[in-house]
């Protein structure tokens, strides 16, 4: 166990224009239902200069996949280990991805580094990356973020470009200047839409905090987080010092009360004494006011709750569920400064950076 969860983590070889990229469902078959949308998706990446490969998995329908987790895994495997593919993306989220975990070595992971990016349940297997001492990325999915590129701000295909492919050494994450929280015109013949774009107000919240902090990243969507506490996959308690946990919550949209039942977990097991920052995703199709509440309930239970007065709280931050969405690496170190705004990662993850 000791040789579990390692640190640093080891970073991944950055993607390149032409490169091919595997295509795989380790969740849900919505590309059957939506042909259209996920077809756009796929479109998205060429545009960007990747050629996708479609693996068994992705062109099946979610009853198939709900029966065959064996074959889901099987393809993430494959994915890792075959000579001419240099990264995967997930078609979309779902549910039950955690059945996998079993399925997955780590040796696979380990022994062959490679960008895997996905959201929402891709939580599971992006943290027995983490697990395996590789770098996750969470982001977008072909249906779910890279379908839409075109109909979102032109900062959200620079952010793409920016992240993915030019050399950098330390990254500033940008707030977008608008988001969306849905999806429209999904249908059999339908490459879909996006809803309308909603002013972001001027970007993150700060609600607590005001010295700067840097820490290791880890987190993904709180409702799937919760399928993994109490597992072997799930982290020993002094894992997360000096973790910045990013939390997030899904198209379910968990009340703002049932979040913080969530968070008072993980006061309770002792994390947030731990952790450097806690950041939060916007939250999918809140209104003004229960955003208003998740705020009040979050600060009650860091603040109140736990005495952690000092601990750099930053929300609506443009990760998870609403887009467009930033590329978030789990495990790289990143610097939160509340005052200045700034949300940084101080190291990149790819290896010929």
């Amino acid at each position: 166990m000791g040789s579990l969860w390692p640190y640093p983590v080891r970073p991944v070889p950055r993607l390149r224009k032409g490169d091919r990229v595997a295509i795989v469902a380790p969740s849900s078959g919505l590309a059957t239902t939506f042909p259209g949308v996920y077809r756009r998706g796929l479109e998205a990446l060429r545009e960007l200069g990747l050629e996708p490969v479609e693996f068994r998995s992705a062109t099946m329908s979610s009853e198939q996949l709900y029966r065959s987790p064996e074959l889901r895994a099987r393809d993430l495997r494959e994915a890792l280990v075959r000579g001419d593919i240099h990264g995967i993306v997930s078609v979309i989220g779902g549910y039950e991805s955690v059945r996998l975990l079993p399925l997955l070595r780590s040796s696979d992971f380990a022994g062959h580094p490679t960008f895997i990016m996905g959201g929402s349940d891709a939580t599971t297997y992006l943290l027995f990356a983490r697990r395996a001492g590789i770098v996750g990325f969470y982001g977008p999915s072909v249906m779910a973020g890279l379908s839409q590129v075109n109909d979102l701000p032109d900062e959200y295909r620079l952010h793409l470009e920016r992240f993915l492919f030019e050399p950098w050494k330390s990254f500033e994450y940008a707030a977008y200047p608008s988001h969306t929280h849905a999806y429209t015109g999904w249908g059999a013949e339908s490459s879909g839409g996006i809803a309308p774009l909603q002013p972001s107000g001027g970007g993150w919240s700060i609600l607590q905090g005001d010295r700067p902090v840097e820490g290791h990243l880890f987190g993904g969507c709180i409702e799937v987080l919760e399928f993994l506490k109490g597992t072997p996959y799930w982290p020993p308690p002094s894992f997360f010092h000096d973790a910045v946990l990013f939390l997030e919550t899904s198209e379910e949209k968990p009340s703002p009360q049932r979040v913080g039942y969530m968070l008072r977990n993980y006061g309770v097991a002792g994390v947030l004494r731990r952790i450097a920052a806690l950041l939060i995703g916007r939250p999918k199709d809140y209104s003004t006011a229960e955003i208003g509440r998740l705020h009040e309930i979050v600060l009650s239970i860091v603040k109140e709750e736990f005495g952690l007065g000092e601990l750099p709280v930053v929300s609506n931050v443009d990760f998870g569920h609403t887009d467009p969405k930033l590329i978030v690496p789990i495990g790289c170190r990143v610097r939160i400064d509340p005052n200045l705004r700034r949300i940084t990662l101080l190291e990149s993850p790819f290896s010929d950076a």
